[in-house]
């Protein structure tokens, strides 16, 4: 007998690695939601089987605990070395040469998550990364599960797992990644149930591992909450994913938390692969597509913003309002666009628009910056624009050199320019007359070919005011990020109220229609003249045919149209020779500022009603129950039946559960059903939390019926311990039956001798008053029951005397 205790120890013991290292892997499926492909999963395989392996070898012979967590280091480490360079002593040994090889590669992860946008191409730099990390896990895990022998807490390490991603993602992680790390930790609990319970029978020699009962609970539970706050809150690197239900704000929050609408533009530049954005029909000319534009430089990190609040605005759904200084008039053109792989909080527009149909009620015109948003992303249906895309002449402009007194100061503020940027600004355009041929003398500067500057996508990406100095007087190579930020705030320091656009160029013929894809992600300048609007001027010299060259600017045309090559000819499908090939998920660009305005309401209005009713009803059932349990004299007749209270309390439970729910989903359906979901998981503790506490209490008052109470709760202690006693058996076999299966101690038995005691008395006597005895009685027995039959973690959501209440016919002796 001994002997089979004994393997069956061992069996425990012994699988805990194995479940651990599953574990691990089944969560690090999660990171599908933001690495594409499928091959780095097979590199975390081997990375977890290194680690796990390890520690089986260590462990083996015996090494201290801290030991063992450093041997599974340094085996990843030299993984590592083998497999991503070439440089290691003895091909898989660390050394200075290696380590610094190594170090470049994890560099070049770390760039490719700071500019890519989820999902990230699997590269060889990313695999590197995704080892380390995952293998620092598998380290971390297995110390807990095996070398603490705490499972449970190893929780926390895997709810980051889950985490990390679910804040990046643009989408809710796929459903199966949470079934698999939710199952390989639901086993690797098993395990360490089946270890403590045999540890509690005395079966195993040396006695019992540690238990990560309650201290893990309450880990995991602090982790769920450090998890969720992070990850609704906190957005770092690359991209702008939150948690879903983590609030109205679009594209990552406020406070530079989330990503900048030029790191956004940067990684859709600098990706592998071309994702198709737009299809668009009956656009007559190459024009840009406006998707959002910033009005706000930071002069700290060198970035252009979204700046302040956006207003509320007004419905874009049919007439628009004009925006600040348009006339109004000028011939439309009907412009159909199908955003086949957008997906978005940006609704992308040309010219200056007239007119949007086929949109839903979430989007929203700010005429003031020119752009149409929606507080949550989503993808749009088609949709039809009519907008004005005839340009004004070289003439129209130079007329409107007025003051702009009808748009905001905001366009002309730029603080903490270094001095050389203004006097270059001012350099450049002395001798220009008006605000117009100012705007073109720094258009030239960067485009006329005289002063160096190339384009190409290969830059650092540095954001700051050096930067910008750096990037005009002495790199003079980059993209449209930089081009676009130096015009626009050179522009400011002469006085043009200047902002930057971002969005995309015309892209490329196919069949009847134009195709925008990733590579086609652009920034530019738009400057306002009075009288006239925001006018485009592009400073980026691309040398690819992509470009927009207004006749304003060409000096050619006549009719105020764009001197631009025909649909025909736009067919660019390539960067040039120095930039890279693009590859994005749809354009999620910041903005910082929705954190601060008033969402648009667009709840339908049976979410209203239906949570008006439920909220209604769960108050007048509460306010029933609470007359109930007060003695009122009209409801007494109700208040005699057995089944009153617990269903008018059950109803009231059900009805405060839709109105958290539906309370939830105003913010968040993606939130709210899994927590829907967690309150019924949690069901069967909570009615046997209530039972219990209503127990006590009637107990704790020594009425009549405190003596049945005390038995009830006794015989639910031990029916969730998994021993029925059945009801044909009197009080004094049932109570032999209770403290024989759970190994009571001295002060148990006592205890449980005065609650038959009292219970008898009640029974038989002709005084219901029950023993002051009794409640101290009853609390010894539930502590012994504690300390000699601890309740596993499974017992304790999942109660029998909840879910199988009845005991069976001939049980067991």
């Amino acid at each position: 007998m001994a002997g089979r205790a004994v393997e069956s120890g061992n069996w425990t013991t012994s699988v805990t690695p194995a479940v651990a290292a599953l574990a691990v892997v089944c969560s690090a499926t999660a990171l599908s939601g933001v690495v594409s492909g499928g091959l780095w999963i097979f590199y975390v395989l081997v990375a977890v089987a290194v680690v796990s392996g390890t520690g089986l070898v260590l462990r083996a012979f015996r090494m201290p605990a801290p030991l063992v967590g450093i041997g599974q280091i340094f085996a990843l480490v030299c993984l590592l070395v083998t497999i991503f360079t070439r440089t290691g002593v003895l091909v898989a040994l660390p050394g200075p040469q290696s380590l610094e090889d190594l170090w470049s590669v994890l560099g070049n992860s770390i760039t490719e998550v700071q500019t890519g946008i989820p999902p990230v191409s699997d590269s060889p730099a990313m695999r590197c990364l995704i080892m380390l990390a995952i293998g620092l896990v598998a380290v971390l895990v297995d110390t807990l599960a095996v070398g603490a022998a705490a499972p449970a807490a190893s929780g926390l390490v895997l709810l980051c797992v889950f985490a990390v991603p679910a804040s990046l993602a643009d989408e809710m992680l796929p459903l199966w990644t949470f079934v698999l790390g939710a199952a390989a930790f639901a086993l690797l609990l098993v395990v360490d149930g089946q270890h403590r319970h045999e540890a509690w029978r005395g079966r195993m020699s040396g006695g019992g591992g540690s238990s990560s009962g309650g201290a893990a609970t309450a880990v995991a539970g602090m982790a769920v909450v450090i998890a969720v706050f992070a990850g609704a809150t906190f957005t770092l690197i690359g991209t702008v994913g939150r948690l879903p239900g983590a609030g109205n704000s679009v594209g990552g929050g406020a406070d530079g938390l989330g990503l900048k609408p030029m790191t956004e533009l940067r990684g859709m530049l600098n990706q592998g692969e071309t994702r198709e954005l737009f299809h668009v029909r009956g656009l007559p000319e190459s024009a840009y597509l406006r998707a959002m534009t910033l009005q706000q430089y930071d002069p700290n990190n060198g970035e252009w913003t979204v700046g302040g609040a956006l207003s509320e605005g007004s419905p874009a759904q049919g007439d628009l309002p004009p925006q600040p200084g348009d006339p109004g008039g000028g011939e439309t053109t009907r412009v159909d666009i199908d955003p086949v792989g957008w997906n978005d909080v940006w609704l992308p527009t040309y010219g200056r628009p007239r007119k949007i149909t086929n949109t839903d009620g979430t989007w929203r015109w700010d005429s003031a910056r020119g752009m149409v948003y929606s507080p949550r992303k989503h993808k749009a249906d088609p949709y039809t624009l009519e907008t004005v895309l005839t340009a004004p002449s070289a003439d129209d402009l130079r007329r409107a050199n007025g003051s702009a007194d009808d748009v905001d100061q905001v366009y002309f503020k730029v603080d903490g320019i270094d001095p050389s940027i203004a006097q270059l600004a001012r350099q450049i355009t002395k001798g220009s007359t008006t605000k117009f041929d100012q705007a073109t003398a720094l258009y030239k500067y960067f485009t006329d070919g005289t002063q160096g500057f190339k384009y190409s996508t290969k830059t650092e990406g540095d954001t700051n005011a050096d930067a910008l100095v750096d990037f005009v007087f002495n790199g003079k190579t980059g993209y449209c990020q930089q081009y676009s930020a130096a015009m626009a705030v050179m522009a400011r320091t002469i006085g043009l109220p200047t902002r930057v656009a971002l969005g995309f160029t015309s892209g490329y013929k196919t069949d009847d229609y134009k195709t925008i894809t990733s590579l086609d992600a652009h920034a530019w300048v738009e400057i306002y003249f009075a009288g006239v609007g925001w006018t485009v001027f592009d400073p980026t010299p691309l040398t690819d045919g992509r470009g927009v060259v207004p006749a304003y600017i060409s000096g050619t045309g006549t009719d105020g149209q764009a001197q631009l090559p025909d649909e025909g000819d736009t067919t660019t499908t390539t960067a040039p020779t120095e930039t890279t090939t693009s590859s994005s998920s749809s354009a999620e660009l910041n903005a910082q500022a929705l954190a601060d305005t008033t969402p648009v309401e667009v709840t339908p209005r049976w979410h209203w009603i239906t949570l008006v009713v439920a909220s209604a009803l769960a108050a007048l059932l509460t306010a029933l129950l609470l007359l109930m349990q007060n003695g009122t004299a009209f409801l007494a007749p109700l208040s005699k039946q057995p089944w009153a209270r617990p269903a008018v309390a059950a109803a009231a439970a059900v009805c405060w559960a839709f109105t958290i729910v539906l309370a939830i989903a105003l913010f968040s359906w993606w939130l709210a059903v899994p927590l829907f979901l967690l309150g019924l998981a949690a069901a069967p503790y909570g009615i046997r939390a209530v039972r219990r506490r209503n127990r006590l209490h009637s107990i704790a008052g020594l009425g009549s019926q405190a003596a049945n109470a005390a038995w009830e709760e006794l015989i639910a202690e031990s029916v969730d311990r998994g021993t029925r006693i059945p009801p044909t058996e009197t009080v004094r076999v049932a109570a032999r039956r209770m403290a024989r299966a759970h190994n009571l101690d001295e002060q148990g038995r006592d205890g449980l001798r005065s609650v038959v005691g009292a219970i008898e008395r009640s029974w038989y006597s002709g005084h219901p008053e029950a023993d002051p005895q009794l409640p101290r009685a009853v609390d010894d027995v539930r502590r012994s029951l504690n300390r000699n039959a601890p309740l596993a973690l499974r017992a304790k959501v999942l109660p029998r005397s909840v879910l199988h209440p009845t005991a069976p016919e001939d049980p067991e002796s």
